[in-house]
């Protein structure tokens, strides 16, 4: 089958050097472009993260740090890499939680503005969670009666991950071949940064998820407290959750006027 696209769809999956957003460092990142009519364009890149790969991680993922020690780093790749995303909605297995954030991460360190503003992110592992509760070998064995060799390589991962969406789509009636439905349907809670310190309430007002102030407005705690900004800028939080935060207290600023 063909998925029903209005714009490109990037399908992408990250080995890393382990798996804190806001300190680890992509070592692969495989991309697969699937365009409105069909065509299918495939990248996969070698990254230096200019950190050691710690040995439990290569031994998941097989990527040493002698395989990556001459290859570019993500700053050099940064540009090219969002020429080819930067019209196309995302696709993922756990991507909404770990591969989206962690590459906004990584572009906001190589000074490219990344946003996720008018498009769409389809979680692959969430619809297949919320059908089934398994892996993505699982997954693949499942729907598409195939063994996932090559587990743990971002490009057969990649792969697989399209093959799994297109597969899930035919089984269940309930999933419309529609990325913005497939973004709703795979979505969990509603999230103003990726790492989901921000969160939006029903009436779609930003408010705080962690700590002393969780569950209350943005707007309120700032304007009350404006230390707590200064104490997040400083403290070990997501560069992407900074941004959004920042943001949040120009508008309201701006607003004043």
């Amino acid at each position: 089958m063909q998925l029903n696209l209005t714009k490109p769809i990037c399908f992408f999956d990250l080995e890393t050097t382990g798996i804190n957003i806001t300190s680890d460092r992509i070592v692969e990142i495989s991309i697969l472009k699937v365009h409105p009519n069909g065509k299918e364009e495939r990248h996969t890149w070698l990254v230096n993260p200019e950190m050691q790969i710690p040995e439990e991680v290569t031994a998941i993922h097989g990527i040493s740090n002698e395989d990556v020690a001459d290859k570019p780093t993500f700053k050099t790749l940064a540009k090219e890499i969002h020429n080819l995303i930067k019209d196309s909605d995302l696709g993922g297995f756990n991507s909404n939680r770990f591969d989206i954030p962690l590459l906004a991460e990584e572009m906001l360190r190589a000074d490219v503005d990344f946003e996720m503003k008018n498009r769409h992110s389809v979680d692959v592992q969430t619809i297949f969670h919320k059908m089934e509760q398994r892996t993505l070998s699982a997954a693949y064995k499942f729907y598409c009666d195939k063994n996932l060799d090559g587990a743990h390589s971002a490009e057969a991962d990649t792969n697989a991950t399209y093959e799994v969406l297109k597969a899930q789509i035919e089984r269940y009636d309930e999933l419309e071949n529609d990325t913005k439905f497939l973004a709703e349907f795979s979505s969990r809670k509603k999230f103003a940064d990726f790492a989901g310190f921000l969160i939006y309430n029903k009436e779609g007002l930003e408010c705080f998820s962690f700590g002393k102030h969780k569950g209350k407005l943005v707007t309120e705690v700032l304007e009350k407290e404006p230390g707590y900004f200064g104490w997040i800028l400083n403290a070990d939080f997501p560069l992407y959750t900074k941004k959004v935060l920042t943001a949040i207290k120009l508008r309201s600023f701006n607003n004043k006027f």
